[in-house]
């Protein structure tokens, strides 16, 4: 059974990137740790234009404070079966002053991890994108191979 026929996938817009992410609370922290790209799991806010979350010290706060970060948060429609994903590219910064720690902590954004998290990040976007597809069913993956018995471990 061939398809031939490719999914479309929509473009969205910065208007729609921030209201996506508003949606949801979870998602990605990609940095660059000691060289080399890391990927943390993270819980965030949106706070006007820019994307909020907590830390403590250690990995995570070094590499993301002081240096270009990417977001990345996605979710899917159950009903629709439409699917989106959006990216934040841009700087990392820990929030500093009384003033403005004070405002960052009415957001009421609460790490799901015990410990101490004190340190609020603000992710400063350079760019936003966005994208809605259609979720491919699951038969469309089916190959050859997909049937084929495996060798047993070693």
């Amino acid at each position: 059974m061939s398809n031939d026929v490719t999914p479309e996938v929509e473009n969205l817009d910065n208007h729609e990137c921030w209201a996506l992410l508003r949606t949801v609370s979870v998602g990605r922290l990609a940095v660059l740790a000691e060289g080399r790209p890391d990927i943390f799991p993270i819980n965030y806010t949106v706070d006007g234009g820019t994307v909020v979350f907590r830390t403590g010290q250690g990995t995570k706060l070094a590499a993301a404070t002081g240096d270009y970060v990417a977001v990345e948060a996605d979710g899917v429609d159950a009903s629709t079966g439409l699917a989106w994903s959006v990216v934040v590219k841009g700087s990392a910064a820990a929030v500093t002053g009384t003033e403005q720690i004070l405002d960052t902590a009415a957001l009421y954004l609460f790490p799901w991890q015990a410990g101490k998290k004190d340190v609020f990040v603000r992710v400063t976007p350079d760019s936003i994108t966005g994208r809605r597809f259609k979720v491919t069913a699951p038969m469309t993956w089916w190959t050859q191979l997909s049937g084929a018995v495996k060798a047993a471990p070693e």
